[in-house]
This record gives structure tokens, sequence and C-alpha cells, in this order.
């Protein structure tokens, strides 16, 4: 290992995002060989990093995988309940999730140990793309889809224009640039229309593709060289 910044260290040990390592640096959380550790601060190979009094390993490989989450499951820690996704499937290495499905929702999950990527993408900021299967409970007109396209006033804002294409009676494909507490449903709901089934099939380059239900993969080398370029080149 190189010496590396600080924060940069915690980041890529999973322990904390690149954010949320800053604040523990600045709060004096954050110890190296037993001195207090500040900003800029730069871990040499061999160090002793500890957190609240705890030691962090050396930097683990950083993984990402590509989860089919089922109904049922929800986005929550082990601990916290009793639907955890993390109760059902024993991950090799500790990753976190990145961003949510609700218990109601199924499809693509991202899960990683680099808390600096999760962050790149989840921030509305970047416009990062995600796509949806959505059917709901009665025919769809060309007005919802023309609205849902345009924008919907939802949560004290107004949602980005988005892509809507239907290829169903009742069932249209969406692809949104933010997240949203229960956007997709409540944009739905603002014309009248109940969400009877909700599936991700994508985030930005990695689509669901095979897997089926419960399962998961690493992703392949070119397809988290993608994910990484157009994170970090926005």
């Amino acid at each position: 290992m190189d010496a590396v910044r600080i924060n940069k260290y915690l980041s890529e040990s999973g322990v904390l995002s690149r954010r949320k390592a800053d604040k523990a640096i600045e709060e004096g959380r954050v110890m190296i060989d037993g001195e207090t550790a500040v900003l800029g601060s730069t871990v040499e190979p061999g160090s002793v990093v500890t957190l609240d009094g705890n030691v962090i390993g050396e930097r683990q490989a950083t993984v990402i995988f590509a989860y089919n989450k089922p109904l049922g499951q929800v986005c929550t820690s082990f601990e916290a309940d009793k639907k955890s996704i993390f109760r059902f499937v024993d991950f090799p290495v500790k990753v976190n999730y990145v961003g949510r499905l609700d218990k109601d929702s199924q499809g693509l999950l991202l899960l990683t140990n680099d808390g600096e990527l999760s962050n790149a993408i989840q921030k509305a900021r970047n416009h990062h793309e995600k796509e949806y299967v959505v059917r709901v409970d009665k025919p769809i007109t060309e007005d919802f889809l023309k609205g849902m396209r345009e924008g919907v006033p939802i949560l004290d804002t107004v949602t980005r224009p988005c892509i809507v294409r239907r290829h169903g009676q009742n069932s249209f494909n969406i692809i949104i640039t933010q997240g949203l507490n229960r956007q997709i449903r409540r944009m739905c709901e603002y014309f009248g229309y109940r969400v009877v089934f909700l599936k991700r099939i994508r985030v930005m380059n990695i689509g669901l593709g095979e897997l089926a239900p419960g399962e998961y993969r690493e992703l392949t080398p070119e397809e988290e060289r993608i994910l990484r370029r157009d994170c970090y080149n926005d």
C-alpha cells in the first residue's frame, strides 16, 4: 500500500463515505498511530488507523455487485429489519446498497464497499439514469404519458423531464435521473393511477440482465470501468 490521504483510506476501507470521513476527522474521532488525524493527514504502509477507538484494517479491494432484489425484502441493515436484504444474501464482503428499492419494488440493486463511488452514483446533480418497468391499475392515456414526461409536482418540487415509453395497455418504461422518495409511485398517483408492479432494470450502464430474483453477480471489469468513468467525468 502506498501512502494515501486519511479520508480516502476510510472511504476505500468501506467504513465511511468520503464526506462522512471528513466529518469524523474534523470531530477528532480518527487517529493514526495514536495521533489525532486532521484533514490532509496521510496513512503510510503499516500505520494503525482507528475510528472511535476501533481499528480500521488496510484498504479492501473494492467490489461492486448487481443484485436482483425480490419483492418483500427491505433496504435496511441486518439489525434493523427481519426482511433486510442482508438476511437473505451472504455477500462475501461487507457492502452497502447504492440507493434504495422499497419493499414493494423489485429489480436491480447495486451494492459496493466503495463509499465514494456510491455517493457519486446517487448524487442527484449528476443526472445518472435509472430505468424501470411499471404497471398501473388501469389503462394509460397519452395525457398521462405526456404529463409524466414533462414533470410532476410532488414533494414540494417538480420532477425533472424524463423518458416514458408505453409498452402495454397498462404498462410503460420510464427513465428518471432523480431518486426522490417513492418518486414513480407518487408521480403516477398525481394522475390518479396506482402502481401495481415496479421493477428497476438498469442503473446507468448496468442492466439487470438474466439475474433471477435473489441472485447477485460481480460487475465485469468493463462494466466497472464505464461506471466509474461516467461517475467521475460529470
